[in-house]
């Protein structure tokens, strides 16, 4: 399965966060986006970013300083119709 690669090494708190979440909008379903990051805060803010948004973050790993995130986009559920 190939995965897509955003680089927002170099990108302060919320830059890394808001550009993933404009990258899953335009993917589909269970695609998988990494996100490299350089930005300490980008480790809780994804953790947080994903667990509101229902998109499932798969692995995360330091390589020395580089945040790495894998993130599995969320189902797109349909809203309940019913009565």
């Amino acid at each position: 399965m190939s995965e897509t690669v955003l680089d927002a090494r170099g990108l302060n708190c919320p830059l890394p966060v808001l550009k993933a979440n404009r990258m899953l909008r335009g993917m589909t379903p269970g695609e998988r986006l990494r996100v490299l990051a350089t930005d300490k805060a980008s480790v809780t803010d994804f953790q947080v970013f994903c667990r509101e948004t229902g998109h499932a973050l798969v692995a995360f790993a330091d390589q020395n300083g580089v945040f790495a995130f894998t993130i599995k986009r969320r189902a797109d559920t349909l809203p309940d119709r019913a009565g």
